[in-house]
């Protein structure tokens, strides 16, 4: 089984702590392939950058893609999503996504812990009809380079935030949004009192159930591949990934 790990980020070393964590967790013969993106924010921490990183993400699976049979989406902000399970013919899971669906199988309330922009996550918990079981949002106060400049003091900003989170909250479980968070969760767990998730560990482990159950690409519906429509400008490979649905 090969994965995609992408990353819409322009920055490296998020990628590979994301490809470390995924790596961890994988099955046996699970290959894990990162991806970076090549052009855009360094961190994305915006809608604006945001934006732009959903083009670049696109770009970069479509010329990924082939070979592939699955995709993970590197980023907390699950860019692009929707989009790439439209015109990919592969499962695609975006890592807060399979965070939280991951946290609602262990506790019936849960906890994120992120870097910033509360209001982001707020919105990706209500894409999935979950905001009754959010118990909060925690923002520390560093940022994603400090998770691998530095990160003994990151992991105890992140263990004090979470279990603040628990003790004000009633969280039952907490889900770490940040791809620079990756992996994080095995060296805190004994620092919080209640279950501590990272994306990148569940959504490589639900991509690996969906890739073995070979699911059909639908036909139809909102996630049917949109068909071909004139574009201009566009990477050749990104121009035949929107021209193959035609």
């Amino acid at each position: 089984m090969r994965l995609l790990v992408a990353n819409p980020n322009t920055t490296p070393q998020v990628t590979e702590l994301c490809a470390s964590a995924a790596r961890a967790v994988a099955s046996p013969g699970t290959e894990i392939l990162p991806l970076t993106g090549r052009f855009g924010a360094h961190i994305i921490n915006s809608r604006a950058e945001n934006a732009i990183a959903g083009h670049a993400m696109l770009e970069m699976l479509a010329e990924n893609v082939a070979g592939a049979d699955g995709v993970l989406l590197a980023v907390s902000y699950d860019t692009g999503l929707l989009a790439a399970r439209e015109v990919l013919p592969v499962p695609v899971v975006g890592m807060t996504e399979a965070g939280i669906a991951a946290a609602c199988l262990l506790g019936t309330r849960f906890g994120l812990v992120t870097f910033g922009t509360p209001f982001i996550y707020q919105e990706l918990v209500a894409q999935q009809g979950l905001t009754g079981r959010l118990a909060g949002i925690r923002a520390i106060t560093a940022s994603p380079k400090d998770a691998y400049a530095d990160p003994a003091t990151v992991d105890a900003k992140v263990a004090d935030a979470a279990s603040a989170l628990v003790a004000e909250t009633g969280a039952e479980v907490v889900v770490l949004c940040g791809a620079a968070m990756a992996g994080m969760p095995a060296r805190i767990r004994d620092a919080v009192p209640v279950p501590v998730l990272d994306g990148i560990a569940a959504g490589v482990g639900l991509l690996e159930m969906l890739v073995r159950m070979k699911p059909a690409k639908a036909r139809t519906g909102s996630l049917a591949h949109p068909g071909q429509r004139p574009t201009q400008g566009l990477s050749p490979a990104l121009a035949a990934l929107l021209a193959a649905g035609a």
